[in-house]
């Protein structure tokens, strides 16, 4: 199976992979195909119940989890939890377990990961693809301002607003923990960890949440400001729209540079036409 095949309604990117070393490795041996997706997203969780739900799947799946939520909600499937050491020890164990498919699915802000994956599939030999979901785009009303990371939005925030609900995930707080004059709102699985601003409120919250829970939450804290990354997908999307009707500005921090040389997929099902392509039948 070629590694740069294109993904039927997308094309594969151009140019080299990321810190991967030259050159492939062995590749996968014979036997069941067996899918590692590196998970923790909708579109991961979504891929895993596709694959395992099939009469009769020929892909052994397993997905592939950070650890930084305390009890997350398990896709079907095999499950692992934790990191792998770097492309090199996910080399190591895409080896040992004969992993025959690499699919990224991970978060679109978590680049470290990206660079391991493309790195690992270098050196194993294993085709890789990334799942990654459309940014979103302003629309009529909108009133977006946009930055290139967290260190930047902090710095355009107090020109915004001052109630500001900020959804760039609690392990990005620190970035904001010098502003001392702005209240901020926070909603997390987890409590978040030191650093953090002086006025902080956490709501302690699993999405997803809806537009009339989203209306409610930004009248209800009288937000004037929504701080966000560019996660694309639906899930998270009513809040955008809430922001929209209030016409509260939204601050959007961009996304990071991925890993390029590789297929890439927007949905569930480019992926699944992806995985299928070598199938025999």
């Amino acid at each position: 199976m070629p590694a740069d095949r294109p993904v039927p309604g997308s094309a594969a990117a151009a140019g080299a992979a990321g810190d991967a070393a030259p050159g492939p490795g062995p590749g996968p041996g014979p036997g069941r195909p067996h899918v590692l997706v590196l998970g923790g997203t909708t579109e991961a969780r979504r891929l895993a119940e596709a694959l395992t739900a099939r009469p009769a799947t020929p892909y052994r799946v397993t997905t592939s989890l950070a650890g930084r939520v305390s009890a997350p909600v398990l896709p079907p499937g095999e499950t692992r939890i934790g990191g792998f050491g770097g492309p090199t020890g996910l080399a190591a164990w895409i080896t040992a377990h004969g992993v025959t498919h690499l699919v990224d699915a991970t978060h679109p802000f978590a680049e470290r990961m990206s660079f391991n994956a493309a790195g690992a599939a270098a050196l194993s030999g294993v085709p890789l693809l990334a799942l990654r979901r459309p940014g979103w785009t302003p629309g009529p009303g909108d009133d977006w301002h946009f930055a290139d990371s967290l260190a930047e939005a902090a710095a355009l925030l107090p020109s915004l607003g001052s109630r500001v609900f900020l959804t760039t995930g609690r392990m990005g707080l620190h970035s904001f923990a010098h502003l001392t004059e702005p209240w901020f709102l926070v909603r997390s699985v987890d409590p978040p960890d030191a650093p953090a601003p002086p006025q902080l409120e956490v709501l302690l919250a699993r999405g997803p949440f809806t537009l009339d829970d989203e209306r409610d939450l930004l009248a209800r804290h009288r937000v004037d400001l929504l701080v966000t990354k560019d996660s694309g997908g639906s899930a998270t999307a009513p809040k955008l729209a809430a922001a929209r009707e209030a016409g509260i500005p939204v601050l959007v921090v961009r996304r990071p540079p991925v890993p390029e040389g590789h297929p890439s997929a927007a949905s569930v099902a480019e992926a699944l036409s992806w995985l299928d392509y070598d199938l025999p039948g």
